[in-house]
């Protein structure tokens, strides 16, 4: 339990990646501290489900795309848990479509969720880390936001702009002993993957050198990597976690 003693936030963590992630963490001993936009029953499962493992924890419904509701979630987190140690900023929505189709509000959508809302978390977590001169945040990017996606610019503008913010913040807090690293992940086994077309589906397994979809324990165990001591000299960097079907 490399963790015990230790509390952070993890955004959009109601369910899949992120409710997998915050039970993950849970398990090594840290205190969460997750937020949910909508589908409270979920979150109040996930709740239940930390507490049996012991850990503090407690559900936040916001919007991170709303700059002060984000500021308050993090005082919040921090009143709730006593102290604040990392941030997996996790929350992201998806709204494919070819561009000529693609209004305004699908495009702003997606990147006032998933880059703006990496910001506004983010800018008021930091405050807290570079007090206490440490600190860490993992940003969920994308496969998509490295070799883009076919009827994915909202969203792959968004992922790619996750990196790029991920390693301008590693340059400017380094100083500090405050990390800030990315993990882009491809085809993970979650609701979103379930409900792709099942031609679709078997295309994409046959162009995986590994022979399958991630698990969200794959994509855990990264970021268990990436808070661990393990990963103290590791910083500004993105960790591909996809099968091989980017290799570059």
């Amino acid at each position: 339990m490399f963790l015990k003693g230790k509390a952070g936030i993890i955004t959009g963590a109601s369910r899949g990646i992120g409710r997998g992630l915050a039970l993950a963490l849970a398990r090594e001993g840290a205190d969460i501290a997750f937020t949910y936009l909508k589908s409270s029953l979920d979150a109040d499962s996930l709740v239940q489900e930390i507490e049996k493992i012991g850990s503090k924890v407690i559900a936040i419904q916001t919007d991170v795309r709303d700059f002060e509701k984000s500021k308050e979630m993090v005082e919040k987190a921090k009143q709730a848990l006593g102290r604040l140690d990392f941030l997996v900023n996790n929350a992201g929505i998806t709204k494919d479509k070819a561009l000529m189709m693609m209004g305004k509000e699908e495009w702003q959508e997606v990147i006032d969720t998933n880059l703006t809302g990496v910001f506004n978390v983010s800018r008021h977590c930091i405050v807290t880390f570079l007090k206490q001169k440490s600190g860490q945040i993992i940003n969920m990017s994308s496969v998509s936001g490295i070799a883009g996606m076919s009827r994915q610019t909202n969203y792959a503008a968004s992922k790619a702009g996750i990196i790029g913010f991920t390693k301008s913040l590693a340059r400017e807090v380094a100083a500090y002993n405050i990390r800030v690293n990315a993990i882009a992940p491809g085809f993970i086994e979650t609701d979103m993957v379930a409900g792709l077309k099942e031609d679709y589906k078997n295309a994409m397994i046959k162009n995986i050198p590994l022979g399958r979809f991630g698990k969200v324990e794959d994509l855990a165990g990264t970021v268990k990597f990436l808070l661990s001591d393990a990963a103290n000299f590791i910083t500004g960097q993105v960790l591909v976690i996809d099968g091989g079907l980017f290799i570059q």
